[in-house]
């Protein structure tokens, strides 16, 4: 293990939004001006230097970055970058410790990147009619990849009649390992609980659908009113997106956390594995068939149909980790197709730039 190098005091005013001693990172950096990305345009960045809690200037990208390229090279909210001297550029991306992505909403494939460099992610589920725990597990799956640990908050605890039925219905999830809060998102100290992840370096990022509470839930964590809310319809507790785009805010607590839009249709990105994502049950059962192809239906000696026979796995959630497989497999080929492509454009891009500008 490479030892730490030394911390400059520069980068100390970073700390309350979100930096930590990573040597990998402090060692790109080499003492050059750093900063974060609190938001994104199309025509630059805004960047936050910690010079003070709202000290945001906007910067321009690399060229490279408003070409073709795999979105994953290109800067984020949450994203740490080296700035030139004048502070009007951003030089290049410092290397990341996680990335939360989603396959993006509508027919065709393509990644969406939500956040970098987040050491937690708040899954926020209201306990209402958006609790559901196949779509909890949808969640988990999504956010263990990234390299953040998952946090399960039920917000609205305060108007949920029976918050131990809910919980007792969270036994059809694996929850090993993954703290379960239920809140009153608009109590302060309902949401002290929270703290642990929200002190300084720490950098939290809030996922949920439209009205689960995330903006509420931002608002009462910083004190002020500063995230617009909406109330939910009544007829099926779907909110409305009072969240546009994602932004970074420093905490109170020490930390800062990132808000974003609510999210009504969550794909997989086809990186992700679903044994870390807590199907590692039955992965395990699936080696254990007598047959190395079984197929899970009529096979005899199927150790799958046996646990689901014997009330082990229950059918739903068997059928919900076939549905997730399928879909991950889908996404896999197709990403790993467009990688290929995004590869060759490049390529022809470059020799199209060397013929007219020369080689250097």
């Amino acid at each position: 293990m490479r030892p730490m190098p030394e911390v400059s005091d520069a980068y100390a005013p970073l700390r309350p939004i979100g930096w930590s001693d990573d040597a990998e990172r402090i060692e790109a950096a080499r003492g050059r001006p750093v900063a974060r990305v609190t938001g994104q345009h199309r025509s630059g960045f805004e960047v936050a230097d910690g010079a003070s809690p709202d000290s945001v200037r906007r910067v321009q990208a690399p060229a490279p970055w408003t070409r073709k390229i795999d979105p994953e090279l290109r800067a984020i909210v949450g994203d740490w970058v080296v700035l030139d001297e004048p502070r009007t550029h951003i030089l290049e991306l410092l290397p990341r410790t996680a990335l939360l992505k989603r396959g993006a909403a509508g027919e065709h494939h393509k990644l969406q990147l939500i956040a970098a460099n987040i050491d937690h992610v708040l899954v926020v589920v209201g306990l209402d009619d958006d609790f559901n725990p196949r779509r909890i597990e949808r969640y988990l799956v999504v956010v263990q990849a990234s390299g953040a640990s998952p946090v399960l908050v039920l917000s609205k605890a305060d108007k949920c009649p029976d918050v131990q039925g809910a919980l007792d219905a969270l036994q059809t999830v694996n929850l090993e390992g993954i703290p379960v809060h239920p809140v009153n998102a608009k109590d302060a100290a309902s949401l002290q609980v929270l703290n642990p992840y929200l002190g300084p370096g720490k950098s939290a990022v809030l996922v949920g659908s439209s009205g689960a509470g995330k903006s509420t839930l931002t608002n009462t964590l910083l004190g002020v009113e500063k995230m617009k809310t909406n109330a939910v319809r009544a007829s099926d507790s779907r909110g409305r997106h009072t969240t546009t785009g994602r932004v970074l805010l420093p905490l109170p607590q020490g930390g800062c956390l990132i808000d974003t839009p609510g999210m009504r249709e969550l794909k997989l990105s086809g990186d992700e594995d679903l044994a870390e994502g807590g199907f590692e049950d039955i992965e395990a059962l699936a080696q254990g068939c007598r047959f190395s192809d079984c197929g899970h239906s009529n096979e005899p000696g199927c150790a799958v149909r046996a646990a689901i026979e014997s009330g082990e796995l229950t059918e739903a959630r068997y059928a919900h980790y076939c549905k997730l497989r399928d879909e991950r497999d889908a996404a896999a080929t197709t990403l790993a197709q467009r990688r290929a492509e995004n590869r060759v454009a490049n390529k022809a891009l470059n020799k199209r730039l060397k013929d007219k500008y020369g080689r250097r």
